[in-house]
């Protein structure tokens, strides 16, 4: 295990600007889908429309065939990032009747909206049409950024269509990052909701992995838990492990941290370790908790015993960082996963 901060999260790898001041002129918006060189990234339900490196054309009218041949199964098959891209279109008329999200622009100047589609969008199986869990960690940079920004802005828009002060509806504004109360005017924000997680090492460099109630048999991750109002993050590490295992640790160290829009929190990685090596499982928060050595944690993703969490999640880049190695090339290739 090295000092190192984690580098190049999955979901931590936007690199558009987001241009705030932008955002504030009442008719960007309006500008943005009159001009045919912005791209949209079109948002259904928890999906974006994916396609592979060759093959990227995009639908130009509502109706159009897709060129898309992106999977589930092909982002999980993805190595590396940068394998996947999503689908970006020019602005079509029926979009000014959507939620439409200024999701920043790139080097060139080129603008990118997000526009979220009416109505539900129960069908798993529309082709190329993928959730943020499985493509985030094979889509470029700029496309990962996209995805996640975008997911988190619809989810807070589509539970605070009401002003939490009077009850009156709520409308967007500011390029789809604030909502304004239409009856006293009050402007409101999205809201981040930071959790830590955490690797806990005991004194002979074992894991602490923990199997949540209400998980299946098999699936461990490391602690985490969301942090409390007045507390610091290092606080919030120490209470939760406490909580769910009973045992005080020494230290916790920054490891690194990435937005996780499922729906709106942000993760605080770190590493802390601890003397204390007797369990006392909170049977609410967990099933169980286990020391493991390397050897027996490579052994059990071997054995399909264990498995880990997805490529997109901070949890499995922490568990790695602790192994000193990547869970695939333990197994060979991938690993029974979330």
């Amino acid at each position: 295990m090295t000092d190192e901060p984690l580098a190049d999260l999955a979901l931590s790898r936007s690199s558009l600007d987001r241009v705030a001041l932008e955002r504030r002129r009442s008719e960007v918006l309006s500008e943005l889908l009159e001009d045919p060189r912005t791209r949209v990234a079109e948002i259904r339900g928890d999906r974006m429309q994916v396609v592979d490196p060759g093959d990227r054309a995009a639908p130009t009218a509502p109706g159009a065939p897709s060129a898309a041949k992106a999977s589930g199964q092909d982002a999980s098959r993805a190595c590396s990032a940068g394998a996947l891209g999503l689908v970006l279109r020019a602005p079509q008329p029926e979009d000014r009747e959507r939620l439409v999200l200024h999701l920043g622009r790139d080097g060139d100047g080129t603008a990118y909206v997000g526009v979220v589609s009416p109505g539900p969008h129960e069908d798993p199986a529309q082709p190329g049409w993928l959730t943020l869990r499985q493509a985030g960690e094979a889509l470029t940079r700029r496309d990962a950024g996209l995805f996640t920004t975008g997911l988190a802005l619809a989810n807070w828009h589509a539970t605070h269509r009401f002003c939490p002060r009077c009850g009156a509806p709520t409308e967007p504004t500011e390029g789809g990052w604030v909502r304004r109360c239409e009856r006293e005017g009050s402007d409101h924000y999205p809201r981040t909701d930071p959790a830590v997680i955490m690797s806990v090492v005991d004194p002979d460099d074992r894991l602490l992995l923990g199997r949540g109630a209400h998980w299946p048999e098999g699936r461990f991750s490391v602690l985490a838990g969301f942090v409390e109002p007045g507390e610091s993050f290092e606080a919030a590490v120490a209470r939760e492990v406490a909580e769910e295992v009973g045992i005080t640790i020494d230290a916790a160290r920054y490891l690194g941290n990435q937005p996780w829009p499922f729906p709106s929190s942000v993760m605080i990685g770190f590493a802390a370790t601890t003397r204390q090596t007797e369990l006392t499982v909170d049977p609410v928060e967990m099933a169980e908790a286990r020391w493991v050595t390397r050897g027996e944690y490579r052994d059990l993703l071997r054995e399909g015993t264990v498995r880990t969490p997805s490529g997109i999640s901070i949890a499995k880049r922490i568990i790695e960082h602790w192994l000193g190695d990547t869970v695939e090339s333990v197994t060979g290739g991938t690993s029974p996963r979330w």
